[in-house]
């Protein structure tokens, strides 16, 4: 019911948002005596922040049209790589005559590296900065998730397991010697599927994985978000946070962990702080301040921009990863059969990233990734904590951009077309 009553809201307030709209051209007319007045300023001001408030926000572009590598202009065109019906991988293909022309004759191919976007409650482009922050030093590829409401039933299911699936067929699609990046969500699941690989010894697996703010042992540092899922029991999960989509969706009549409330969970842990953006947006239209008022726009352009998860990954997640802790207590199985084993990783170098304010991903709970991994020599592991950032600050920023990007390549630059020593690593 939730759902079609948000749906009918939506709609209810289609006439609103026209005459609003209707409004505000009006008050932007050169022949309007009072456009230019405090009144007139502030009721265009007070029209911007209603539409951008109730409006219908759809999947964002990427918006990504060019690259600078050594001052030098370089075209991007993001294709689609490889497609299955609940992901797209995206490659941010860069244009090959302008791009040997900017770099030296002779050099190595850039490292390719995949992006493995979360699958929670926002699309892939929220990751726009982080691709951006790679995109000189990397041949960049990401996993761009579907929403569940465009998917029909007779699409079948989508879990945690098949998420596994995924990360490791794109892996396989990019080829040996790759580097995975794994922001938020997908820690736990990515570092499955490249145990798998490790212990099947494919030669697809990567030559690193990075993971960012990502929730591989929940019990370190829990933070708000993990004490919830905690607090409440798994049934109370089934019977609150599941809904139906309702038509006209491509995915009606399926069973859904809404995007919408995900997104009222993650405004309602800094309510102050989104109610204070949005009086400050209102106070940049009033004095024209269109710089300032243009960043706020485009941050929640892509914030408000939500996706919905299927009932079985969304609930498999909060059972696996964030109640019972199946990877960090050695008990997560794939498909409830295979035995996940991290030890078995032992020519995959390993990264951690964190935030020192992060109020998602505490502390502690991405440098349990180490922990796991016990059969990696020492030297092909490396954690970091990023001094002064929160969770977003963590892949998006000023300090990604100057501080974390540039760690980061310099981690895969040190494994990209490496020679194993077969014989040291046997010893290990």
């Amino acid at each position: 019911m939730l759902y079609s009553f948000v749906e009918m809201n939506r709609a209810a307030m289609a006439p609103m948002r026209m005459a609003v709209r209707a409004g505000r051209m009006a008050m932007h007319s050169s022949i309007n005596p009072i456009a230019k007045t405090e009144y007139g300023k502030a009721l265009t001001a007070f029209a911007d922040v209603f539409e951008s408030a109730t409006r219908y926000y759809g999947k964002p572009e990427w918006g990504i049209e060019s690259v600078k590598i050594n001052s030098a202009p370089v075209p991007v065109t993001p294709t689609v790589a490889w497609r299955s019906p609940w992901c797209n991988m995206v490659h941010f293909r860069k244009d090959p005559d302008a791009l040997a022309f900017a770099r030296k004759p002779g050099a190595a191919p850039l490292p390719r590296m995949l992006i493995v976007a979360p699958l929670s409650g926002h699309y892939a482009t929220l990751l726009r900065g982080t691709v951006e922050g790679f995109l000189e030093t990397h041949d960049v590829y990401i996993a761009d998730w579907s929403d569940a409401r465009m998917a029909p039933v007779w699409l079948g299911r989508f879990d945690l397991d098949d998420y596994m699936d995924h990360v490791r067929k794109m892996i396989s699609h990019i080829g040996p010697g790759a580097h995975v990046l794994a922001v938020c969500q997908p820690g736990p699941p990515v570092l499955a599927a490249i145990s798998m690989m490790a212990e099947d010894d494919d030669p697809n697996r990567p030559a690193s994985m990075t993971f960012m703010g990502s929730p591989i042992d929940t019990r370190r540092s829990p933070t708000v978000p993990n004490e919830l899922a905690e607090e409440q029991s798994f049934e109370w999960f089934q019977e609150n946070m599941i809904y139906t989509v309702p038509g006209p969706y491509p995915g009606v009549f399926r069973r859904v962990y809404p995007g919408f409330v995900q997104l009222a969970s993650f405004m309602n842990m800094n309510w102050g702080r989104h109610v204070d953006a949005q009086w400050r947006f209102f106070n940049h239209l009033v004095e024209g301040d269109g710089d300032n008022a243009g960043k706020h726009r485009e941050f929640y352009d892509e914030y408000l921009s939500v996706l919905d998860m299927t009932e079985e990954f969304y609930l498999q997640t909060i059972l696996r990863v964030f109640q019972e802790h199946h990877l960090p207590r050695g008990i997560m199985k794939y498909r409830y059969s295979r035995q996940i084993r991290p030890e078995k990783i032992r020519d995959v170098a390993l990264m951690t990233v964190e935030g020192e304010k992060d109020d998602i991903s505490g502390i502690g709970q991405t440098q349990a990734a180490h922990d796991l991994c016990t059969q990696l020599p020492k030297e092909m592991q490396l954690d970091y904590i990023q001094p002064g950032v929160g969770h977003y600050g963590v892949f998006n920023g000023n300090r990604f951009r100057t501080e974390i990007a540039p760690r980061v390549t310099e981690f895969t630059r040190r494994f990209t077309h490496r020679e194993l020593d077969e014989a040291a690593l046997d010893k290990v």
